[in-house]
């Protein structure tokens, strides 16, 4: 009977990992754009970071959206011509117009806080050269747009948004292309301009320094384009950071209509942990369901799962063999050395189960399906360190509760604001914490006194005979 009971429980996981995953394979199909249209919105792709096919992704959804948002603009990728010509194929299949370019040399890389990662988007200038269009909307990857922002085609020769209170911010922003704009920009370059970050964001904010006392932009009822450099209202490039302090929009300047992620590489929506961590996540990974969805890491994470199944299954059922390597009948020379060995092999099996799920998988997956797979495999893991050290199952799963608790406490929806969901999480850890290091005690010393159990090493001298309780493992 328990047997069974067992079964259908992986059963029941299987099915539910299906089901999740079924709901996420493919998106809406978008209808491909056709014809030129007066302006673009742009986006720029390069390769040479680890983090290549997770901006290539970004890429895709930002821009399926802006399909699905119906906008009326051509949508270009300015891609280095490194990039595989799988992905320029299927964005090309998306609806995006792709210009292949030579990477830009960055001059600025021998500067003392130049940072590797920002080496190549230099290559944003190259937006000044699409002469075809009067004004381009020049985009990150990490946008997320909540409607439609046709009207900012009706800024000016520049208009930026400021995030920061002195600094504009180069996620998003309005420009009319120039030729002449272009290659004076390449010669600032040639002439090493100052640039305080070495990035595309040093060297525009050094290109227009007057930005901050222009005025605000608002768009013209009757559809004209305007003339000269404006400011942004704030809410074109809304920090995510504003959200999560009152976990709503109260953005009063300009429409809500883009959210910004300039925060660590490691937090960006797109990888399967920003959520519940930071609630955006599931708001980009729902984007992407929509539009893109997740065909590429499926097949993956369904072998994960089953892998994951079968160790559990296997383990349970070799149990007596298993334990067979771990404690030796034979008389040993030294079994003060021997016990030391196991407690760090034991040690390292733990943290192993918690660590190596989470690597596994696939970083773009959704975060649901992410963190089931993640529990799956780390509830495997801990079966081998269970059943292959005799260990207490509940000592070994107390992390694997104390971290559902956590994403519980995390995802909880009704919170008041930001500042109440942090202190609410501060209090589970506090609370969780002693627990875990209890049932971590409470683990080691019984490894300690099941290794000086003579079932399981006799002392020296003795005979090696197997008593009947030896005999049954």
């Amino acid at each position: 009977m328990e047997e069974r009971r067992r079964f259908a429980w992986s059963a029941l996981m299987v099915l539910l990992l299906v089901m999740i995953a079924w709901g996420a394979v493919e998106g809406d199909a978008v209808p491909a754009v056709e014809g030129r249209k007066r302006n673009a919105y742009a986006a720029m792709m390069y390769m040479g970071t680890p983090r290549d096919y997770e901006f290539y992704v970004a890429t895709r959804v930002m821009m399926r959206s802006l399909v699905k948002l119906k906008v009326d603009a051509d949508l270009v990728v300015i891609a280095s011509v490194d990039v595989p010509i799988e992905w320029v194929q299927t964005l090309k299949e998306d609806g995006v117009k792709v210009v292949a370019v030579e990477n830009l040399k960055n001059p600025y890389e021998q500067q003392k806080n130049f940072n590797v990662r920002f080496k190549l988007t230099l290559n944003k200038l190259y937006a000044w050269s699409l002469v075809d269009y009067d004004r381009v909307v020049m985009l990150d990857s990490d946008n997320l747009f909540l409607q439609k922002t046709d009207e900012l085609f009706q800024c000016g020769q520049f208009c930026a948004v400021f995030i920061n209170p002195c600094i504009f911010h180069t996620g998003l922003f309005v420009l009319q292309p120039s030729r002449d704009v272009f290659n004076d920009m390449l010669h600032e370059l040639e002439v090493v301009r100052s640039n305080p970050d070495g990035a595309d964001q040093g060297f525009l904010a050094s290109y227009f320094p007057d930005l901050l006392d222009k005025p605000m932009f608002h768009p013209p009822v009757n559809g004209t384009k305007l003339d000269g450099t404006y400011r942004l209202p704030l809410g074109y490039q809304m920090d995510a950071s504003y959200y999560y302090l009152k976990l709503r929009w109260s953005i009063p300047c300009g429409p809500n209509s883009v959210i910004t992620f300039p925060s660590a590489p490691w937090l960006k929506p797109w990888y399967w942990w920003s959520w519940p961590v930071l609630p955006l996540g599931l708001s980009w990974h729902e984007q992407r369901r929509d539009n893109v969805g997740y065909g590429a890491e499926l097949p993956v994470m369904l072998i994960q799962a089953a892998v994951y199944l079968g160790i559990i299954a296997v383990t349970r059922l070799a149990r007596p063999n298993l334990s067979k390597l771990c404690y030796n009948r034979r008389p040993e020379k030294s079994l003060l050395f021997l016990h030391s060995i196991l407690k760090v092999a034991v040690a390292w099996s733990l943290i192993a189960t918690y660590t190596v799920p989470f690597f596994l998988i696939p970083r773009t997956v959704h975060p649901v399906l992410g963190w089931s797979v993640y529990l799956l495999g780390a509830a495997a893991l801990a079966s081998i360190a269970i059943n292959s050290f005799l260990l207490s199952p509940l000592s070994v799963l107390t992390p694997w509760f104390g971290i559902l608790g956590a994403l519980g406490v995390m995802a909880f929806p009704w919170y008041s604001d930001g500042v109440v969901r942090a202190l609410a999480v501060f209090a589970y850890s506090f609370c969780c914490a002693p627990v875990v290091w209890i049932q971590l005690v409470r683990m080691m010393s019984s490894l300690h006194m099941l290794l000086e159990r003579e079932a399981f090493f006799p002392r020296l001298g003795e005979t090696t005979l197997m008593s009947e309780f030896n005999k049954l493992y």
